[in-house]
């Protein structure tokens, strides 16, 4: 565990490191690897609720991958202190959990974290690091630029990725490649004014080859909860980028026999602003509520879209074996493209 002077650096560690700690016989940490920061070195932990069976389908959740988006993890972390607290009496619960692999990385750069920065502490955006380039016209600068690790996107060297992207890589290599059905959910803020699940691709705007698979996965979403106020998209709508970890994982599933669908929630921090704009006086502020009455908010406000794709991932044959392919890749590109 972290120094005292080192934990009080990262809250979210505290608070990470104490679930670990009050259920023993619960959780299943896993320290993937420590990242260096002066004379600090960081922990990154996968949370497993029992041990990883190849044969079932898995759900990785996933948060700070830009250190300055700390509301990702306090949701992830907020979302097991949850789970966690029920399995204690919720039969339910145990028997939905143990039809799947849930894994939970709640720190994906914990020293971008520490240190308040987009990047990590080479000074790069870990997502615009992956080995794949733009197919389109990229946006200016946001869309990954190799100018100067000075400057927000750097993509540092993508033949060469970062610590932190190489330890996510390996592990959906050798957990959710090796399951027959796996969704990710990788949490970010930063972007809009109303909370948006994106999908591949950021490097083209062409549609991917799963397309009727996730516009029936957005279908279930709105008629299961028909008062959400999610926007469910692919990320191509609003800008194209180079280096997307999901993109490049997403291919790389195309050559297996599993079924990968990546998926990003995109919280829309522009309202936080809007309501307060003196916390952009704050490095966190567009990035954070920041406002402790809006941070509860946020941190209960998505518990039912981590339970929907519990639910979506134990049930994977279920809703795929009623697919129409033909029928629903045709509504989705009259909707999307």
């Amino acid at each position: 565990m972290q120094s005292k002077r080192s934990r009080l650096l990262l809250p979210e560690l505290i608070r990470l490191e104490a679930l670990i700690e009050t259920f023993p016989t619960r959780v299943k940490a896993t320290e993937l690897a420590r990242f260096q920061s002066g004379t600090h070195a960081y922990p990154s932990y996968l949370i497993e609720l029992a041990e990883f069976d190849p044969a079932k389908p898995s759900l990785l959740l996933t948060g700070g991958v830009h250190g300055l988006e700390r509301i990702g993890s306090a949701v992830l972390i907020a979302f097991l202190e949850s789970v966690l607290q029920r399995l204690e009496w919720d039969h339910g619960l145990q028997h939905q959990l143990s039809q799947l692999n849930l894994l939970v990385l709640p720190m994906v750069n914990p020293v971008g974290m520490a240190n308040h920065s987009r990047s990590n502490g080479n000074g790069v955006d870990l997502m615009r690091n992956a080995p794949v380039n733009c197919e389109e016209k990229a946006a200016f600068l946001v869309g990954g630029q190799g100018y100067s690790p000075r400057l927000p996107w750097f993509r540092g060297n993508p033949q060469q990725p970062e610590a932190e992207s190489q330890v996510l890589f390996e592990l959906v290599r050798q957990k959710l490649f090796q399951s027959p059905f796996s969704l990710v959910l990788d949490c970010h803020s930063g972007f809009g004014q109303v909370d948006r699940i994106w999908f591949p691709y950021a490097k083209s705007r062409k549609p991917v080859p799963h397309l009727a698979e996730l516009y029936r996965l957005r279908q279930l979403l709105f008629d299961c909860y028909p008062h959400q106020a999610y926007a469910f998209e692919p990320q191509s709508l609003h800008y194209l980028c180079h280096g997307d970890v999901w993109d490049y994982l997403y291919d790389e599933s195309l050559h297996g026999t599993t079924l990968f669908l990546p998926l990003t929630l995109e919280m829309g921090s522009w309202n936080w602003v809007r309501k307060n704009p003196f916390q952009l006086l704050s490095s966190l502020g567009l990035f954070h509520p920041v406002k402790p009455h809006r941070v509860k908010r946020v941190l209960r406000t998505h518990l039912t879209l981590f339970h929907f794709l519990i639910a979506a991932t134990a049930s994977h044959q279920e809703w795929r074996r009623a697919l129409y392919p033909r029928m629903l890749r045709q509504e989705a590109m009259e909707l999307w493209y």
